[in-house]
């Protein structure tokens, strides 16, 4: 999958537009699937080709170990084992790592195993630019608001009803995302979301990812069973994004089913 030359030609114009001095971070939220990683490459390859200091980040590359997520399970929820929801995050390492950037350094950026299923050790992370002027931050939950608490009352899938019956998992994961996350947030300069049709669809877009992982192997690596299991893990804030974050996104990118744009809004 490639980046659609339109929309990058368009987001560097924007781009351009919304730098000021110093550090600008770029947002850009979508789900599963969506195709952020493919958008952010390519971005930050035309922004070095222009002479710009680029780095990148992903909220992905900041989760949790994989003990320090058993610790989790162990003292506050099973499902928390699990990689995703707010509260599997080290939002701490992302504010460093963005006050180092903000500060001029040659900072090292953070790196997730997704294949392994645990942090990249940090001998392999990159080093961003010194001086770096634009950081590419990508997320399938950057920037989401927290949900109402009465929204929390029903569950929204199997996982939900059988896992977390009385609603633990989902209040801790809210709780977390109303706090931390939220100054982690609050860094974005300005927020590009790309909105999937539909959940639905996002469920088969994140089958095809980990068919990709599947061919590269890894200790880790998900059955399509698996990840008919896994996804539900994502489901409920995926569906609240969808409904939220057009309305206070910079720039909403509309996708069809086989991530082409639709239109921008």
């Amino acid at each position: 999958m490639s980046a659609d030359p339109g929309l990058v030609a368009t987001l560097l114009s924007r781009i351009e537009t919304w730098r000021g001095s110093g550090l600008t971070t770029i947002g850009i939220c979508g789900a599963q699937g969506s195709g952020k990683t493919t958008l952010v490459a390519a971005l930050a390859e035309a922004l070095a080709e222009n002479g710009v200091r680029v780095a990148t980040l992903s909220l992905d590359d900041l989760y949790h170990t994989r003990a320090e997520r058993q610790a989790l399970a162990r003292d506050v929820h099973p499902l928390l084992v699990t990689r995703g929801v707010p509260g599997t995050h080290d939002v701490a390492l992302g504010l460093a790592t963005l006050d180092a950037l903000g500060r001029g350094e040659a900072a090292p950026l953070p790196r997730f195993d997704k294949a392994n299923d645990d942090r990249a050790p940090e001998g392999d992370w990159p080093l961003a630019p010194a001086n770096t002027q634009v950081l590419l931050f990508e997320g399938w939950c950057l920037c989401a608001a927290p949900q109402e608490g009465a929204a929390l009352a029903e569950p929204v899938n199997a996982l939900e009803r059988d896992e977390d019956t009385d609603g633990t998992w989902r209040r801790y994961a809210n709780a977390a995302l109303e706090s931390d996350y939220q100054a982690l947030f609050a860094r974005v300069g300005r927020l590009v979301f790309l909105a999937a049709p539909s959940w639905e669809i996002v469920a088969r877009w994140r089958e095809q990812q980990e068919a990709q992982l599947r061919a590269k192997g890894g200790a880790a690596v998900m059955s399509p069973d698996a990840v008919l299991r896994f996804i539900q893990h994502y489901e409920r804030l995926t569906r609240h994004i969808l409904a939220t974050m057009p309305g206070y996104a910079d720039l909403t990118v509309r996708l069809d089913p086989d991530r082409a744009v639709l239109g921008l809004g």
